[in-house]
């Protein structure tokens, strides 16, 4: 038994715990602990874990790519799930409180309202990833699944984005974490230049 991989599933768990705890306490003494908007409370919450925990996955690569460390692939899925988990009960919260599984009222704000359209583009990202993160999926793409599961560079920064647009009490969160998937990203640079292409001489 791997002790560290559920030491880690135990952690990761935690904030979903807290949110599972807040809802309960608050039916019965609303404001104790989600405060004055609930739903902006767990919107954000389920988002800002969602986008840490993400980041979380790039430094296991980090991790697996320089020292060889082959547990670090499990480590990094895990982490993938339960960031895609918690940004789908991200965009849960907003269906079921925000927009009352309105259709038309989704529908509307894809189309006035620029943070969500590329919040819902990151999150269908990540669902093409969690989807196909399984070993059977990595056997069928061969060599094809290492290019798809690249798109979570994509990912990142439009989930980074839409934090931007939403948040209302000033910057310095989503900014630091875009201090972080910046540093994150120099250190790998050199491993994805040698995939990108050579121009050809004139």
């Amino acid at each position: 038994m791997d002790f560290r991989w559920w030491a880690l599933l135990i952690a990761l768990s935690l904030p979903g715990m807290w949110a599972l705890v807040a809802v309960i306490v608050d039916t019965q003494h609303p404001g104790r602990m989600l405060g004055a908007d609930a739903v902006e409370t767990l919107l954000l919450h389920f988002g800002e874990w969602g986008l840490r925990i993400l980041l979380l996955t790039l430094v296991f690569s980090s991790l697996r790519r320089r020292s060889r460390w082959k547990s670090a692939l499990r480590y990094r899925r895990l982490s993938g799930l339960t960031a895609f988990t918690y940004l789908s009960l991200h965009f849960f919260v907003y269906l079921a409180l925000l927009a009352g599984f309105s259709l038309t009222e989704i529908v509307k704000d894809l189309a006035e309202r620029t943070y969500i359209t590329v919040g819902f583009a990151a999150w269908v990202t990540l669902l093409l990833l969690a989807v196909t993160s399984t070993n059977g999926w990595q056997r069928r793409l061969k060599r094809r699944w290492i290019y798809l599961h690249r798109l979570v560079y994509l990912a990142i920064p439009l989930g980074l984005l839409h934090l931007l647009w939403l948040t209302k009490a000033g910057y310095i969160e989503a900014l630091t974490y875009a201090l972080v998937y910046a540093a994150l990203m120099l250190e790998r640079w050199p491993a994805l230049r040698k995939h990108l292409p050579t121009p050809l001489n004139s």
